[in-house]
């Protein structure tokens, strides 16, 4: 850096968690989290071995690779509900379904580890509506500025 380049200032703690908010609050972070959390499972537990002392239990079946397909589209729909909010309802649908599938090809979805977080994140999904910005209307001195819509209905003058 020169001493003609500005420098910036180190962005605060609370500077970069109130931008987080701000990111989380216009996408459906919480079914994208949620959809996330279903593919680990469905990948994971199929191509595992308990083993209990000398015991071995080898849960793999032969629909280990769907398990792999399923695990996956459930983490790039996640991932899609946070980077691409407008196709929320068809990820929403899809993770929805994938988690059905799940039931039957990955060992009763990977013993509901990855069936309900699946339900949940597609139901949040398909709910969640984009908020509409906060309008700042200015007050009259001496008011305070309104908080919020007003159910009283102010009588109209007679002009």
């Amino acid at each position: 850096m020169s001493a003609d380049t500005p420098s910036r200032p180190a962005r605060s703690f609370g500077g970069a968690r109130r931008s987080f908010r701000d990111w989380r609050g216009q996408r459906p972070f919480w079914a994208g989290l949620w959809t996330l959390l279903a593919g680990v499972p469905i990948m994971y537990i199929p191509y595992q071995t308990v083993k209990f002392g000398d015991l071995s239990i080898r849960l793999a079946t032969t629909a280990g690779a769907g398990s792999l397909i399923i695990g996956v589209l459930l983490v790039v729909l996640g991932l899609t509900m946070w980077f691409q909010k407008h196709s929320r309802v068809f990820a929403g649908f899809a993770a929805i379904l994938l988690g059905v599938v799940s039931l039957v090809v990955s060992n009763f979805g990977a013993f509901l580890l990855g069936l309900l977080p699946a339900l949940i994140g597609g139901g949040l999904a398909i709910a969640w509506a984009p908020g509409k910005p906060v309008e700042e209307t200015a007050a009259p001195a001496g008011e305070p500025a309104p908080t919020g819509p007003s159910l009283v209905k102010e009588p109209k003058s007679a002009e």
